[in-house]
């Protein structure tokens, strides 16, 4: 990374703990007229299935003006191979015939110290960086960020494609203290946009929990929350745990020829807690593809990777290494909205030292 003068550099070694820690999310099903009783809810468990399927993926062959002889024999044994049945076994998770709503839960620790590093060897640096965090808390403050991380709590952007076409959905929030519940914030989750940020008819549910949130973060309040949703999906529908990553070496290794494998939380169908964290700091509306995409999780790169796109690019100096170096050793403070999205950057966590670099 570039410097601008012979006294300050950025550190070697620079590296930042998340500060938003969710736990993983268990799967439960019951009734949605029995949400009051929780307890008595049944947890999802993770089932094989065999299915004969059909060929539909896309198959390479050679251009057809190589149609030669064998060419042809060949094109005559892909074609055969289109018309067998694809059999294969996938794990699926389903509430069962008697129960109409998945309900998933899971627990979120605010810690103290952002944008403090864990790790850092440049004492100078180290007192920079201090120095305009708290420049940034003292005068920014963490309201705006606290409030969106509320905001995709209370609209259970969490629960990802479980949420899609239910016909109702409830988020509960509980402040936790020792174990009990000292505050319960209950929400219609459909009712508040997953693209804007802004007031609407949960205000004062959502400031109340965004100013906790901001005491977290600031380190003035230990703040550990209960989120607890209920998505009304219909007796018996499927839903969706979070996917297995299971590399092609790993499958030979262990003989897995399953297409599908979900993940489970001790015997409960469930969802990472990455992928929940990547749900709840989705608030970065300040990138430029903005109008296109709308809000992206935040990362150092705006890197969107269903779409195979990065929406921060180095060229546009709107990346979070150049916004930082600018800030720190350039003293070139960025637009507030920037300031949020690096302040995000470090609240999410990550190594982002100069280590290896001249």
């Amino acid at each position: 990374m570039a410097t601008t003068n012979n006294t300050l550099k950025t550190a070697t070694v620079l590296a930042f703990e998340r500060k938003l820690d969710p736990s993983d999310a268990v799967f439960f099903s019951g009734s949605w007229n029995k949400r009051d009783n929780s307890a008595q809810w049944q947890p999802i468990p993770v089932k094989e299935k065999a299915i004969r399927g059909t060929i539909s993926n896309r198959m390479k062959t050679k251009k057809a003006d190589d149609a030669t002889e064998a060419q042809r024999a060949l094109e005559a044994a892909l074609d055969a191979d289109y018309k067998k049945p694809n059999l294969q076994t996938v794990d699926v998770a389903a509430l069962p015939p008697e129960a109409d709503t998945l309900m998933a839960t899971f627990t979120l620790r605010i810690l103290p110290g952002a944008g403090t590093p864990n790790a850092c060897n440049n004492e100078d640096y180290r007192t920079k960086l201090l120095s305009t965090v708290q420049v940034y808390a003292q005068g920014v403050g963490f309201g705006e960020l606290a409030s969106r991380y509320a905001h995709n709590l209370a609209n259970g952007r969490f629960l990802w494609r479980n949420r899609v076409g239910a016909e109702q959905v409830e988020v509960q929030v509980q402040h936790l203290v020792q174990g009990v519940a000292q505050k319960t914030w209950t929400f219609d989750a459909l009712s508040l946009s997953l693209s804007i940020f802004g007031p609407d008819s949960a205000a004062d549910a959502l400031k109340e929990l965004g100013a906790l949130i901001a005491k977290g973060l600031a380190g003035t309040s230990h703040v550990l929350l209960q989120v607890t949703a209920f998505a009304r999906l219909g007796a018996g529908q499927e839903v969706y745990p979070s996917q297995e990553l299971i590399l092609k070496k790993d499958k030979e290794k262990d003989g897995e020829n399953k297409s599908k494998t979900l993940y489970v939380v001790n015997g409960v169908a469930g969802i990472h807690s990455q992928k929940l964290g990547n749900a709840i700091r989705t608030i970065d509306t300040w990138h430029p593809d903005v109008e296109e995409l709308g809000p992206i999780a935040v990362e150092p790169y705006g890197s969107v990777t269903t779409l195979g796109k990065a929406c921060r690019r180095p060229t546009d100096k709107l990346d979070f290494y150049n916004l930082l170096d600018g800030w720190l050793l350039k003293d070139k403070l960025p637009a507030v909205e920037q300031q949020h999205f690096v302040m995000a950057t470090l609240i999410r966590g990550g190594v982002f030292g100069d280590g290896g670099k001249e």
